[in-house]
């Protein structure tokens, strides 16, 4: 098994074999809480005004998401994992527009497999790469707007390609080093009140919950649901 870790839109679109989309900050964070409280799916876009055609067609009920981290006029939740987690999601279609999550998953077109990863879905997310002992695995790290190295997308991909080799990694340690970095502080910014302490706690919560979001196509979109592996 060949394991490869890219970065940022053009690792995405070059991306091959069983892929993951890397976005800890918070898209995939979001995303997975989301699903744990009652979404029945994510369907994933990459333009504001598709997000809002596809709600005003009745194709999902909720739009999510941020452009350069605010949540754009009009839709109905932020790219928060906190604000999703008090959220009952039942049943609910969710459609998701981030500035580079969602972007990555669109571009992600030579996936044979595809999934939205972060760190709250870390071990599960491996355990579902690695079923039916795939030859190639790609871990794509998003970062910034998707042009911009971060040090928590490099290092969850990191922290994936140890699980993927059959070690157990040291979830404290990248939870440290991602802490002393500078995207860490900006959740305890004043002047950015759309961002929130606890949105941090919560994409730092290694393996927070044992499903993967695992991407496939519905209708010609890529929708993110629930997967779990034994």
């Amino acid at each position: 098994m060949e394991i490869r870790i890219e970065s940022l839109l053009v690792g995405a679109a070059q991306a091959t074999g069983v892929v993951a989309i890397i976005d800890v900050f918070r898209a995939f964070s979001t995303a997975a809480v989301a699903l744990a409280n009652g979404a029945s799916r994510i369907i994933m876009v990459s333009g504001v005004e598709e997000a809002f055609a596809l709600r005003d067609s009745g194709v999902g009920q909720l739009v999510m998401g941020e452009v350069e981290g605010r949540p754009p006029t009009g839709f109905d939740l932020g790219n928060s994992p906190f604000e999703a987690s008090r959220i009952d999601f039942t049943g609910k279609t969710i459609i998701q527009r981030t500035s580079a999550g969602t972007q990555g998953i669109t571009a992600a077109s030579r996936a044979k497999r595809l999934y939205a990863a972060s760190l709250v879905t870390a071990a599960a997310t491996a355990r579902g790469m690695r079923a039916g002992n795939p030859d190639r695995i790609t871990l794509v790290a998003m970062g910034k707007n998707a042009v911009a190295r971060t040090d928590e997308d490099e290092l969850c991909a990191l922290h994936l390609r140890n699980l993927l080799e059959g070690r157990t990694g040291d979830a404290n340690a990248v939870r440290q080093v991602i802490l002393a970095g500078g995207e860490a502080g900006r959740f305890r910014d004043a002047s950015r009140p759309w961002l929130h302490p606890e949105d941090l706690d919560i994409a730092l919560e290694i393996n927070r919950y044992d499903f993967a979001i695992r991407v496939t196509s519905e209708d010609g979109r890529p929708v993110g649901r629930m997967e779990r592996t034994a």
